[in-house]
């Protein structure tokens, strides 16, 4: 088989290779936004109001409604106080990362401090698997251990750091090998330290927690703690963009950076599309469970793969599945990722588009997999 396969349209649940069409169960448009008819229209309304892109800082002297307005709303979604829309989720992790370096900062934007306080330098944790987006520097060496070794650790790192602001830095899940986190230990982080808590949620967003609305809700922290949680649109919203979500003194701080004040707005015909499709969000969040539960119950062998309950993307040790489905017109992910040059990982990847046929193709021809060429 070649490394990489090259078409010239965008997937859908099918693509098609070498004149014969593949049922296509990779990608990360988990709610199948990409190709939804309704909001393609809602897109093209969104173009006819408000042209292609904004061309213009985010910061000028004239700004467009629509984006604090969808601000507003993302925000109140997942119950932060304040969202800051970007281009895309790696400048939204890198607006962040480098964000903190620029201003600092001020103790005082913490709910139990006082307005002299002072401004420290940021002291960065990084967690296994964090994403590349989020590193304040261009090259960072992550843990080598899992996500529960490395957090029963942290807690004793940062503590030793009483006098500085420690910035720790980790995923909402391992989306490559479909592993959850628990974040009860950040329970147990001390009161009495400055700690800005960013979690990546590119993975969640859209999909997990209450109505989609990802982890925010889920990680409850002290006061002293300032959760920041920063996310790709791209992925399960279908939104060419990125988010970050956090207290909204943080965010108008983040906003006055002159890195943020440099970055290309996200088009706000994404942004509208947005605005007007709840009904259509919540429609496919529901059409997707449903296919995640179809294809869970039709697994005969479910020790082929890794995951976690009402999550779309099923992990396999066993790189040999991509090509006995491929044999099968059946097309998954399996590449190195993010080091080209590294190991393969091997997942299926269900959406919202696929069909209840699609699902069942697909269990069956893992469960033939597993009977006879599974070793």
């Amino acid at each position: 088989m070649p490394n990489e396969f090259i078409i010239n349209h965008l997937p859908s649940n099918t693509i098609w290779l070498d004149e014969k069409e593949f049922h296509f169960f990779s990608g990360t448009a988990y709610l199948g936004m990409n190709q939804n008819k309704e909001f393609q229209k809602l897109f093209i309304e969104g173009i006819s109001q408000y042209g292609l892109s904004f061309g213009s800082s985010r910061n000028g002297n004239l700004q467009l409604e629509i984006y604090e307005k969808a601000e507003e709303k993302l925000a109140k979604w997942v119950g932060a106080e304040a969202a800051l829309t970007l281009s895309s989720g790696m400048l939204a992790g890198q607006v962040v990362a480098l964000g903190l370096s620029a201003i600092g900062y001020q103790l005082s934007a913490l709910k139990k401090t006082t307005p002299n306080s002072q401004f420290l330098i940021p002291n960065y944790f990084y967690s296994p698997q964090t994403h590349s987006a989020n590193f304040h520097l261009p090259n960072i060496d992550l843990p080598k251990t899992s996500f529960l070794d490395w957090s029963k650790t942290i807690i004793e790192r940062v503590s030793l750091e009483k006098d500085k602001h420690s910035v720790i830095i980790c995923n909402s899940n391992d989306g490559l090998r479909c592993t959850p986190y628990n974040f009860s230990w950040t329970n147990q982080l001390l009161e009495n330290q400055t700690i800005t808590l960013i979690i990546d949620d590119s993975h969640g967003l859209g999909i997990t927690g209450e109505n989609g609305s990802g982890i925010f809700k889920k990680i409850k922290v002290k006061e002293n703690i300032n959760l920041i949680v920063v996310s790709s649109l791209h992925k399960a919203m279908g939104i060419a963009g990125g988010v970050v979500f956090g207290e909204k003194t943080f965010i108008e701080k983040l906003r006055q950076t002159a890195y943020f004040a440099s970055c290309s707005p996200i088009a706000p015909a994404y942004l509208y599309a947005f605005m007007n499709s709840d009904k259509i969000y919540e429609e496919n969040q529901k059409k997707l469970s449903q296919n995640i539960q179809l294809f869970i119950s039709k697994l005969m062998d479910k020790s082929l793969f890794n995951f976690t309950e009402n999550f779309p993307v099923f992990y396999t040790e066993h790189n040999s599945l991509f090509d006995f489905l491929y044999d099968n017109q059946i097309f998954i992910y399996s590449f190195a990722y993010p080091i080209k040059t590294g190991k393969p990982n091997t997942r299926v990847v269900l959406s919202a588009s696929h069909s209840s046929d699609q699902i069942e193709l697909l269990a069956t021809k893992c469960n033939e997999f597993s009977k006879f060429y599974k070793k």
